[in-house]
Protein backbone atom coordinates (compact mmCIF):
# COMPACT_ATOMS: atom_id res chain seq x y z
CA UNK A 1 0.00 0.00 0.00
CA UNK A 2 1.25 3.42 -0.82
CA UNK A 3 3.58 2.25 -3.52
CA UNK A 4 4.72 4.97 -5.91
CA UNK A 5 5.28 3.76 -9.29
CA UNK A 6 5.17 4.94 -12.83
CA UNK A 7 4.66 2.17 -15.30
CA UNK A 8 3.30 -0.11 -17.63
CA UNK A 9 1.93 -3.57 -18.03
CA UNK A 10 0.71 -5.72 -20.06
CA UNK A 11 -1.73 -8.50 -18.91
CA UNK A 12 -1.82 -11.51 -21.11
CA UNK A 13 -4.46 -10.86 -24.24
CA UNK A 14 -5.60 -7.35 -22.38
CA UNK A 15 -3.41 -5.47 -23.91
CA UNK A 16 -1.27 -2.44 -22.30
CA UNK A 17 -2.50 -1.41 -18.72
CA UNK A 18 -2.59 2.38 -17.97
CA UNK A 19 0.55 4.18 -16.31
CA UNK A 20 -0.03 4.66 -12.38
CA UNK A 21 1.12 7.28 -9.79
CA UNK A 22 0.51 5.20 -6.81
CA UNK A 23 -0.67 1.73 -6.08
CA UNK A 24 -2.94 0.65 -3.55
CA UNK A 25 -3.41 -3.35 -2.60
CA UNK A 26 -6.75 -3.88 -0.61
CA UNK A 27 -6.42 -7.98 -1.21
CA UNK A 28 -8.38 -9.88 1.39
CA UNK A 29 -10.52 -6.56 2.23
CA UNK A 30 -13.79 -6.46 1.97
CA UNK A 31 -16.74 -3.89 1.18
CA UNK A 32 -16.78 -0.75 1.99
CA UNK A 33 -13.20 -0.93 3.15
CA UNK A 34 -11.31 -0.92 -0.65
CA UNK A 35 -13.13 1.94 -1.19
CA UNK A 36 -12.84 4.22 1.49
CA UNK A 37 -9.01 3.40 1.62
CA UNK A 38 -8.77 4.25 -2.42
CA UNK A 39 -11.03 7.41 -1.32
CA UNK A 40 -8.13 8.16 1.45
CA UNK A 41 -5.52 7.68 -1.20
CA UNK A 42 -7.16 9.81 -3.89
CA UNK A 43 -8.38 12.72 -1.86
CA UNK A 44 -4.50 13.50 -1.08
CA UNK A 45 -3.11 12.73 -4.60
CA UNK A 46 -3.30 15.87 -7.52
CA UNK A 47 -5.84 16.32 -9.74
CA UNK A 48 -5.17 14.13 -13.01
CA UNK A 49 -3.20 11.21 -10.79
CA UNK A 50 -3.95 7.94 -11.58
CA UNK A 51 -4.74 5.05 -9.25
CA UNK A 52 -3.90 1.65 -9.55
CA UNK A 53 -6.31 -0.51 -6.78
CA UNK A 54 -5.50 -4.32 -6.42
CA UNK A 55 -9.09 -5.80 -5.16
CA UNK A 56 -10.31 -9.69 -4.00
CA UNK A 57 -13.40 -8.47 -2.63
CA UNK A 58 -16.11 -9.61 -5.68
CA UNK A 59 -18.26 -6.74 -5.37
CA UNK A 60 -15.04 -4.71 -6.23
CA UNK A 61 -16.23 -3.70 -9.52
CA UNK A 62 -19.60 -2.68 -9.21
CA UNK A 63 -18.64 -0.58 -5.94
CA UNK A 64 -15.45 1.45 -7.69
CA UNK A 65 -17.85 1.95 -10.37
CA UNK A 66 -20.34 3.56 -8.28
CA UNK A 67 -18.14 5.40 -6.36
CA UNK A 68 -16.44 6.99 -9.42
CA UNK A 69 -19.89 8.13 -10.42
CA UNK A 70 -20.90 9.58 -7.04
CA UNK A 71 -17.55 11.14 -6.46
CA UNK A 72 -16.51 12.59 -9.92
CA UNK A 73 -13.44 10.15 -10.46
CA UNK A 74 -12.77 9.09 -13.78
CA UNK A 75 -12.83 4.76 -13.93
CA UNK A 76 -10.74 4.08 -16.39
CA UNK A 77 -10.22 0.30 -16.49
CA UNK A 78 -10.93 -2.71 -14.70
CA UNK A 79 -9.00 -5.98 -15.63
CA UNK A 80 -10.59 -9.29 -13.96
CA UNK A 81 -7.78 -11.63 -13.51
CA UNK A 82 -7.86 -14.90 -12.08
CA UNK A 83 -7.48 -14.18 -8.45
CA UNK A 84 -7.98 -10.39 -8.32
CA UNK A 85 -9.40 -7.20 -10.10
CA UNK A 86 -6.99 -5.01 -11.29
CA UNK A 87 -9.16 -1.16 -11.33
CA UNK A 88 -7.43 2.31 -12.46
CA UNK A 89 -8.81 5.40 -11.58
CA UNK A 90 -8.19 9.02 -12.55
CA UNK A 91 -8.01 11.66 -9.74
CA UNK A 92 -10.84 14.64 -10.30
CA UNK A 93 -10.14 18.16 -10.55
CA UNK A 94 -12.55 19.37 -8.04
Amino acid sequence: MGEHRRQEQTVAGAGPEPCYDEYLDVKGLDCPLPVLKARQVLNRLSPGSLLRVDATDPHARVDFEAYCARSGHELLHISNLPEEVRIFIKRSAA
